[in-house]
């Protein structure tokens, strides 16, 4: 293999990649947008949802209980209304998420011991969503009830009861329980998909319909030599790309690497190896621009977001969709980012995901090169 014609057909390529603005639009500025609004827009928390409230009772025990709920920074009360039917309206018109109804006897059903009753109308529209909010209404229903319960037994002059469960949670690996944590890492793996393979689907196919495939079949140049060329300005780009991202995702988010960087640099020289091998591939069988990019589209950018783990976890799909997943490169990488930025976990746990990256990558250059080889080169 003559390392001449590798940085020949690489410099070929640079240069291409210089003078059309698109690509390098394509390569700079999206993966940077997407930092951007992936870590502002996306995130999975549920903090301050609009809650109109409406106090039949108008009593201590009310006004205390709203308190508690305006307390928590998971609620926003944003208006208090006197009628339930000004409540759906809310709802109708999505101005609203939760409705809490507080009736007139509550503190006096509380006073007689009795239990005392509180609707609470949750917009469905959303059910993760509305799963959520149900949860935290239920927990502050409950620590309520805990100090009422306390209060009764007080007044009883009866000795505290100690709960027979005590459960302690302790929260590993993230905390603060920051949706941003999982997110900004995880768009990494998007961000290579796309400049490595989106970008790279192109470049094969760009020669066939130029018809300077037919001139370099003429050179000296083997298939691997071609192929190492043509990948390597996208390799380079995708690694700055990678470490923008690592940078940005630190100075804005504040996400911090907590495992080791050098097993995340090699991880992602792997990664980027292979999405540079799926999309000339992808390159090399379509010989078309136009069907390439949509190919590219559909075989990389789109698993990466929905089959990797990264949004929607694996484990709620269904069985046939979980064995497809298997097939999806960024799985493993995401794998292996939350590994290395959230768990600080070492080559002993993440060798198996970096095994089937390497398997991934060999599979993908052996049927390049065969291809290319029947192609003439």
């Amino acid at each position: 293999m003559n390392s001449v014609h590798i940085k020949a057909i690489a410099r070929k390529e640079f240069y291409h990649l210089i003078r059309d603005y698109r690509s390098l639009y394509l390569a700079f500025a999206i993966p940077l947008i997407l930092i951007i609004l992936f870590g502002y827009a996306l995130s999975l928390d549920v903090n301050n949802v609009k809650t109109v409230v409406i106090d039949y009772d108008k009593t201590e025990l009310s006004r205390d209980f709203l308190s508690k709920l305006s307390a928590s920074p998971y609620f926003r009360i944003v208006a208090h209304l006197d009628k339930t039917k000004t409540a759906v309206e809310y709802l109708d018109d999505n101005r609203t998420a939760a409705a809490i109804i507080i009736p007139p006897d509550f503190m006096k059903d509380i006073r007689a011991d009795r239990p005392a009753t509180l609707q609470i109308i949750i917009d469905g529209s959303d059910p993760n969503m509305a799963g959520i909010i149900r949860s935290y209404l239920t927990v502050i229903c409950e620590k309520y009830n805990q100090k009422l319960l306390a209060n009764f037994i007080n007044r009883q002059n009866m000795s505290p009861l100690n709960a027979p469960v005590d459960g302690r949670v302790r929260v590993w690996f993230n905390e603060d329980l920051e949706s941003r944590n999982f997110i900004v890492p995880g768009i990494i793996a998007l961000i290579i998909m796309i400049v490595a393979a989106l970008l790279t689907s192109l470049v094969i196919a760009r020669e066939y319909e130029n018809g300077t495939m037919e001139t370099i079949k003429s050179l000296p140049v083997k298939a691997g030599e071609f192929y190492l060329g043509k990948a390597a300005p996208y390799f380079l780009i995708a690694m700055i790309d990678v470490l923008i991202a690592m940078i940005s995702g630190q100075i804005l988010f504040g996400v911090v690497m907590k495992g080791n960087f050098w097993l995340m640099l090699v991880a992602t020289a792997l990664y980027i190896l292979v999405a540079l091998s799926l999309g000339l591939f992808i390159s090399n069988v379509t010989k078309s621009q136009m069907l390439a990019n949509q190919m590219a589209i559909l075989m990389t950018y789109l698993p990466s977001l929905l089959l990797s783990n990264f949004v929607f976890p694996i484990i709620n799909m269904p069985a046939f969709l979980q064995y497809i997943t298997y097939i999806v490169p960024a799985r493993y990488y995401i794998d292996i980012l939350t590994g290395v930025y959230l768990r600080d976990t070492g080559f002993s746990y993440l060798w198996p995901s970096l095994l089937v990256l390497f398997l991934f990558f060999t599979i993908l250059s052996v049927l390049n090169l065969r291809i290319l080889k029947k192609e003439g080169l």
